[in-house]
């Protein structure tokens, strides 16, 4: 039996949850329009009959939340211990995840009651389906954080993770943070480029980001600045292909400043582009410039380079 063969008989499954609010409704359709078979709220003890018999020759996308007729967290994390002791089944979980104060906004916009708080003010429910699901977000094998994500923001991010024609291919997202506002989630490898010069402090290349030309020249004369790009850049050549080995479809590095407006942007550019030219999948966030809303800068910088 060849190895393509053992693929077409694994049956992929991505299991969709995360608190209610935070996207887990976009995300199922999105998954739908990748191709996947989804179901939403589906009772988990008719999960395994679900996937008894042959593959079904596409992935199946399944919504699970607080909704679920017999939801519990420990049913859910044996449900997920139960599909990956199979060997017919290639399980993943993703764990779409929002900051308490934008789901407070967002059920406040909506007017909608929190299915754990159904008498009383969502706020309760948020903070009671937060520490419910703890077990299981941390059996997540990958976490979006949508709390500054638009749907179409969610819909580009899933599709770069889930994109079921890329599926063979490692996917490497390259993202520009500031320290002050805290290390994003998710990332499986991080950069600090703070000890770089400082646009900021000259006043022309204040205004500016890192994607100026203006700007990478700048903090490019920093002497530090090649032989860091070098080592980062050798270092993921070399675990890259490491990754790919072990069966990893994505991987997510941080490179983080100050105020994640200047040298880590100009790094997150340079080394994207490397990476693409090398031949990897990339695709590149600059978090802070998104939070730009009143600037212009609103929308995500997402991109996928190929060599």
């Amino acid at each position: 039996m060849t190895d393509e063969t053992d693929h077409q008989d694994v049956q992929r499954v991505v299991l969709v949850t995360g608190p209610s609010g935070a996207g887990r409704s976009t995300a199922i359709h999105v998954l739908e329009d990748l191709g996947y078979e989804a179901i939403d709220n589906l009772p988990l003890s008719l999960v395994p009959r679900l996937l008894d018999g042959p593959a079904l020759g596409r992935p199946i996308a399944l919504g699970v939340d607080v909704r679920n007729r017999d939801f519990t967290a420990g049913s859910v994390i044996e449900g997920i211990d139960r599909m990956t002791r199979m060997p017919e089944v290639d399980c993943e979980v993703l764990y779409l995840d929002c900051r308490a104060d934008e789901l407070l906004r967002r059920y406040g916009e909506t007017r909608r009651r929190h299915p754990l708080a159904p008498d009383c003010e969502p706020g309760a429910g948020i903070a009671r389906e937060v520490d419910l699901l703890a077990p299981v977000r941390a059996r997540a094998d990958v976490l979006i954080d949508t709390s500054d994500l638009s749907p179409h923001d969610l819909k580009a991010e899933l599709a770069r993770w889930f994109e079921t024609g890329q599926q063979a291919r490692l996917t490497v997202g390259v993202h520009s943070f500031s320290y002050k506002r805290g290390v994003p989630r998710g990332l499986d490898m991080m950069f600090d480029c703070r000890f770089l010069n400082n646009p900021h402090w000259e006043p022309d290349l204040r205004p500016l980001d890192g994607r100026a030309a203006e700007v990478a020249a700048f903090v490019a004369t920093d002497p530090r600045f090649a032989p860091f790009f070098q080592a980062v850049l050798d270092l993921l050549l070399l675990v890259l292909p490491a990754h790919v080995e072990e069966g990893k479809a994505h991987l997510t590095i941080g490179l983080g400043c100050t105020g994640g407006q200047h040298r880590s942007v100009a790094m997150v550019e340079k080394l994207a582009a490397a990476l693409a030219q090398s031949g990897w999948q990339v695709s590149k966030r600059h978090r802070e410039l998104e939070r730009r809303a009143d600037s212009g800068a609103g929308q995500p910088t997402v991109e996928v380079g190929r060599a």
